[in-house]
């Protein structure tokens, strides 16, 4: 069981649940103690059934009257504690559309239910104890997806598979707290060594499964905010080429003219389940024109923040200095030479040059781009950790984790100098809160408020 904040709640609350819009269905949702009541006031099933006499789980067809309209729809209804919320929850699925939506919520307001916040219903899953706070993070992670491993990784977190690891950790080290309990409260056993030796052990073993944790962060990070993959080069080597290449269709503007490309243009794509974001930059070059400086200077300073960049050369003309200050720039960073105009007679000398993925393309004839995408996406994701049902690709997760470690090195600390157990308990219990903050055991109520924050309307 999880632990859950105090929190009464009095209020049925409605909303819109799908987007805003014309389309074929929208579903308004009604949540609380009475939202049967609400409902009755409103909706009256077809043929001699009585609303009050609805049975949960099935589909009714009736008429819906509104102030200005009658509507002819569906409503479902789930019975508490078996729905989403966890409490009594009633559905409406109507023809699609703003009026017929807005008019819906606005009778069911005006007949009790009160507008429900962001995220309220997911809020309320998690009081009720339907959810754990990562489980209903995983609700928010699915809905936001924008690729199919950004969707793996929020249905495993709905799933439950991060609260399930958390979960065990903390009931090891509360059975490990029990332990220094009973040899505090009767010492006349001397069990005091031994029970240190148990201590540590339970300790190193939880910290290492934390830190495998720790390690799928950063794939997670990139599967869940994109990699960012950064174009660079000189003028007219075919930087916006490669990018409209990349991307199959024509985004960026490409002329012969120097500096037509003057800032940075960001466009995603997605590969092998994964997204990229990608972005062309300014050719980097001396110039003297102040605007084209400023996006020399911007495409300069992404460098800091790709995880992996493209090096465009001209392989039809001898490199030259600028070529040189280029190469310079990304050392030690993670660099893929694009070597374009491969269609062309090769001129291009890369000698004392020792970069590890160079590719040869024609960004005009999109010949080498399956190749190079296949490269990229080898360079920044790890294949052994992409494919675990468990990443953490949540900051706040992450977060919580490193805590969680540091304590951890508390304890075997005090425990390497000595400390008795009363002392050593406080650290791991530090451990046990810092692990709660991830599933919403620690009763944190600023991180559950912000979180709920996000959430959208309806959900």
């Amino acid at each position: 069981m999880f632990y859950r904040v105090k929190y009464i709640v009095m209020e049925t609350i409605a909303a819109i649940s799908t987007p805003q819009g014309v389309g074929g269905i929208s579903v308004i949702r009604l949540s609380g103690k009475e939202a049967k009541k609400v409902a009755s006031k409103v909706f009256s099933c077809y043929g001699d059934v009585s609303f009050k006499d609805i049975e949960p789980r099935k589909m009714y067809l009736g008429t819906f009257k509104a102030e200005n309209f009658t509507e002819k729809c569906m409503t479902v209804y789930f019975k508490a504690p078996n729905s989403y919320t966890g409490e009594d929850v009633i559905e409406f699925q109507c023809h699609g559309g703003t009026v017929i939506a807005n008019g819906i919520l606005t009778a069911l307001i005006n007949n009790g239910a009160t507008l429900a916040g962001p995220g309220e219903f997911t809020k309320r899953a998690f009081i009720n104890g339907k959810l754990s706070l990562d489980e209903a993070e995983g609700v928010m992670d699915m809905i936001n997806a924008e690729s199919e491993s950004e969707v793996r990784a929020g249905y495993n977190l709905l799933n439950g598979s991060l609260s399930k690891e958390i979960l065990e950790l903390q009931n090891n080290l509360t059975k490990m707290l029990a332990k220094i309990e009973v040899v505090l409260d009767y010492p006349e056993n001397d069990y005091e060594d031994q029970t240190c030796d148990e201590v540590e052990k339970v300790l190193l073993e939880s910290k290492q499964k934390i830190e495998n944790l720790i390690k799928t962060s950063d794939t997670g990070m990139l599967i869940k905010n994109g990699s960012k993959v950064l174009i660079l080069g000189k003028p007219n080597v075919g930087k916006s080429s490669l990018l409209n290449a990349i991307l199959n269709y024509d985004r960026a503007i490409v002329t012969n003219i120097k500096g037509t490309t003057r800032d940075i243009l960001e466009e995603s794509y997605v590969y092998n389940g994964v997204k990229f974001v990608l972005t062309d930059t300014a050719g980097v070059h001396e110039s003297s024109d102040i605007v084209e400086k400023i996006g020399i200077d911007r495409a300069k300073q992404a460098i800091n923040y790709a995880d992996v960049i493209l090096v465009v050369l001209d392989s039809s003309e001898k490199l030259e200095q600028e070529d040189k200050q280029i190469l310079e720039l990304v050392k030690n960073k993670k660099t893929i030479l694009v070597l374009n105009k491969s269609d062309k007679q090769n001129k291009l000398d890369l000698s004392g040059y020792n970069f590890e993925y160079k590719f040869n393309v024609s960004a005009l004839n999109k010949t080498g781009i399956e190749n190079l995408k296949q490269s990229i996406y080898d360079l920044v994701i790890d294949k052994n950790i992409i494919s675990s049902n468990l990443l953490i690709t949540s900051k706040r997760h992450l977060q919580a984790l490193k805590k969680a470690v540091s304590c951890i090195n508390d304890a075997l600390n005090s425990l390497k100098i000595g400390n008795t157990l009363d002392v050593v308990s406080i650290d791991i219990k530090n451990v046990w809160f810092a692990l709660g903050e991830i599933t919403g055991n620690s009763n944190n109520e600023s991180i559950i408020t912000e979180i709920f924050s996000s959430f959208c309307v309806g959900k």
